[in-house]
This record gives C-alpha cells, structure tokens and sequence, in this order.
C-alpha cells in the first residue's frame, strides 16, 4: 500500500497523505531527479524545492533553493503551519528547517558527484546560460554579459528536450470526505545556475488545490511551465464546467500558443475524484504516464496519455 493511501487508511488529512508520498519518494530518490544526490548544479550542489497546498483553507507551505535537509515536502508544511508566511528560500530556509528539529544532512552523493565530473569534462555542456561571453555552448565560464542585444525577439525554438534533466513528483489527494491537497518536491534542473528556481514550489505552477472544485499538478520544464500557472489554470477551467482531462489540455494549449515546443504534462483531479492528464509533444517525448491509487485497487494503477 502506498505511504500516502496508508496515511488516509490511518484517518490521516489529505494534507497527510501528500506529505508522506512525497517523502517517500525524496527518501527514495525517484528517477533521480527527486530528493537528495540527484541533480548537481553548477557548483556541483543539490538543493531541492517543494510545495504542499490545503485546499480546504487555501493555506500554502513552500521552500526553495533548500540546502542541507532532505526531507523538503515536511519543511514547507512546517512553513504552512508554524509561520504565518507561505514561501522560505534557500540558507534561511535551511535554518529555519534546523530550528523546526529537521536534520542538517550532506545533499551529496557519489552518483552526483559523478554527475558534475562528468558535466565539467564536458566543457560544461548543457548549460543554462545564454547571451554571454565566452561562448556557453563551448566554455565553463566565468561568464559576462553580451551587449547590444536586440530586443523584442522570439526565443528560439526548443529543438532538444533533455527528458532526465528536471522533474517532479506532484500528487493530488482527495479523501473521502471531498478534501482537496497538493504537493510537488523535486530537486530541479542538472547543472542549473544557482540560485534557480523551478515551477515545482510556485503556487498555481506546481501545483494548485480547491476542495471546491478539485486540484493539479504539473511536471516539465519549469522555466517555461511556471510562466503561465498552468495548476492553476486547470483547477479553473474544471471550475468553469470542464472535466478533468479536458481541463489539463486546456491548460496545455494555453502554453503552446507561445511555445509550441516544450516538456511538460499536467494532471488533474475533480473533488468527485475524475481524474485525467495532459501533455505537450515534444522530441522523445510523446506520451505521459501517471500512477492512480483508490479504494479497490491492490497497487497503483499506471495510466498513459498520448502528447498533444
């Protein structure tokens, strides 16, 4: 039984539920590209970002640019319940999670370190920089900045997706009394600048709850993805009469009129808990699979969306 239905199964909150499936997988690492060793940046540090949303009050708990804690999901619901403010970022978030009793830990790992080995033997490639001098593509810096550069110009298309740099785990709980939560916990893009900050922790781009209408959580490209706060998109359109899978599309479409080619997928949940799931086609990436658990079912179940 997964730790999140186990947390229902006990007479946990919604809010439970999401805490522990998301820490289950920070603690497990999941595909890498969750919790602790995974996702080295530019100085070869894994930080992690996180989220978790109470549908019924509209209260948020968030962190980013976490260091040295790995559980992040269980900070940012200390932030929701122990501040009376909704969003901590980077060392005074990481005090602050030593202050709430959390243990200070080592993010590092012998598989992230090789990661950032392998990156710098690269030339430092991919990287995140853009517009500067050296050129970013051949060199690891240091870099400066390019003058005289036109403004108004589209971006280029995105030609490659990199599909195991960035993801998400997010999850939407709803209980059997119509409680709403969300939460994501990632640790974010390979190789990112530091400092950076994703969709995952952002309210309405990771992920957004209404136990009036039902929640959402998104995974992909978070530089893009948080620009339009697609969570929050779907949650509305499913309150304007659309149903869930319908209401992931919608908010799928809403970003490729700007950027027609990006990685990304939404899932979504009504509070009657109809669920569904969209994603942009993008090169590698054509279908989208997403876990189900509800009563009735022996394991999670896996479903399978086809790109838009």
């Amino acid at each position: 039984m997964p730790p999140a239905w186990k947390a229902l199964a006990a007479r946990g909150s919604a809010l439970d539920a999401v805490e522990k499936g998301c820490a289950q997988c920070e603690t497990d690492q999941c595909d890498g590209s969750v919790g602790y060793g995974g996702s080295p940046d530019e100085s070869g540090e894994t930080t992690l970002d996180a989220m978790i949303m109470n549908g019924n009050t509209m209260e948020v708990g968030a962190v980013a640019n976490l260091r040295r804690i790995k559980n992040a999901i269980g900070v940012a619901r200390a932030v929701m319940e122990h501040t009376k403010h909704t969003f901590l970022v980077g060392e005074s978030a990481s005090l602050f999670a030593e202050s709430m009793g959390f243990v200070c830990e080592d993010l590092t790992t012998s598989r992230s370190l090789s990661i950032y080995s392998k990156w710098l033997d690269q030339q430092c490639q991919p990287n995140f920089r853009k517009n500067v001098t050296p050129d970013p593509a051949k060199s690891c810096g240091p870099y400066k900045p390019v003058k005289g550069l036109s403004e108004g110009k589209k971006p280029t298309l995105q030609k490659q997706v990199d599909l195991h740099s960035h993801d998400t785990i997010g999850m939407i709980v709803v209980d059997g009394d119509g409680n709403v939560a969300t939460g994501t916990s990632t640790n974010g893009a390979s190789h990112k600048i530091p400092g950076r900050v994703g969709d995952s922790p952002i309210i309405g781009a990771g992920s957004y709850a209404d136990s009036s209408v039902g929640g959402a959580a998104a995974t992909g490209d978070g530089d893009t993805m948080m620009r339009f706060l697609p969570s929050y998109q779907a949650v509305e359109n499913m309150r304007m009469g659309a149903d869930p899978t319908m209401a992931c599309q919608k908010a799928i479409a809403r970003i490729q009129k700007h950027i027609p080619i990006f990685f990304g997928a939404i899932i979504c949940a009504n509070k009657t808990g109809s669920y569904g799931a969209a994603c942009s086609k993008a090169p590698g990436f054509t279908q989208f699979h997403y876990s189900i658990y509800k009563p009735g079912l022996s394991q999670p179940l896996e479903e399978m969306v086809d790109c838009l």
